[in-house]
């Protein structure tokens, strides 16, 4: 039994892929903890074939090698069995907004199976982790669980580790207030999932950080020649942008979010 309190099921899961890169690489193993608002929790592990080879420094990592999922399914696969999996949950992980989230949904776009997150929390336990004692997965679960992480990048034992470094984090610091990196205080640490949700959520409007919220809450390129611009004013006064990014080697989440704002912007002139 958990002792998380939450209004709807909240899936911690963990990512083993081919390698960091969310447009060209795959994922070779996911694990889903799914704590249930009764207590309970659901484990689901499953090996995947990505389709390319796996490079030996991502093997070497994580224990994975070509031999061991040539015979495991595909994304495609198993995409609408996750997807049904997933379905009303809120999601969790430990650097889970910057990595494990934005390539479980670039998977699911490129196999076209819907799998909206505009309804969902995401609580990335690293991101309370650092603020409170800037370490690794590691070391988080021996200071909050006070044990060793065995077999340390097996994505269950990860995401097992994640489940109850969450647990601990809560534990230690309910009714704690944050202060953050502009010395700004914020909402303490509470045992609620929207509460830590809006702890740990980034600015960023696409996963890859493409795109993000300026301190105005304006929608603003943050990247390349155009950085810290009105995403809005750049695509009305370069519209060759828009179709660079279209063409180029950009995530489908980036691409649909730029998309996005375009249309609303041509709907509101």
């Amino acid at each position: 039994m958990h002792t998380l309190r939450l209004k709807k099921p909240l899936a911690f899961f963990d990512l083993e892929t081919t390698g960091v890169n969310i447009v060209r690489d795959r994922i070779v193993e996911i694990s889903v903890v799914k704590a249930l608002p009764n207590g309970e929790t659901e484990i689901r592990t499953r090996r995947i074939n990505p389709e390319m080879p796996i490079p030996l420094e991502s093997s070497l990592i994580h224990g994975i090698y070509d031999e061991d999922i040539k015979d495991a399914p595909t994304f495609k696969g198993i995409a609408k069995n996750l997807a049904t999996f997933l379905e009303g949950c809120d999601l969790a992980g430990f650097n889970s907004n910057r990595f494990d989230i934005p390539m479980l949904v670039e998977e699911f776009l490129r196999v076209g199976v819907e799998f909206d997150l505009k309804n969902r929390k995401t609580v990335d336990a690293q991101r309370i982790y650092h603020m409170m004692e800037p370490r690794n997965l590691g070391a988080a679960y021996k200071f909050y669980c006070g044990k060793e992480l065995l077999n340390a990048h097996s994505a269950e034992a990860d995401t097992i580790a994640t489940f109850e470094v969450l647990q601990g984090q809560i534990a230690r610091y309910e009714g704690v207030k944050v202060v953050d990196a502009h010395g700004v205080e914020t909402e303490p640490i509470k045992n609620d999932v929207a509460a830590l949700h809006e702890l740990t959520a980034s600015k960023l409007i696409d996963f890859a950080g493409r795109m993000s919220y300026n301190d105005k809450g304006e929608e603003v390129f943050n990247f390349g020649k155009h950085n810290g611009k009105r995403i809005v004013e750049v695509l009305k006064n370069e519209p060759s942008f828009f179709d660079w990014i279209m063409k180029g080697e950009f995530p489908l989440d980036t691409k649909r979010k730029l998309t996005e704002i375009k249309l609303r912007a041509l709907t509101q002139r």
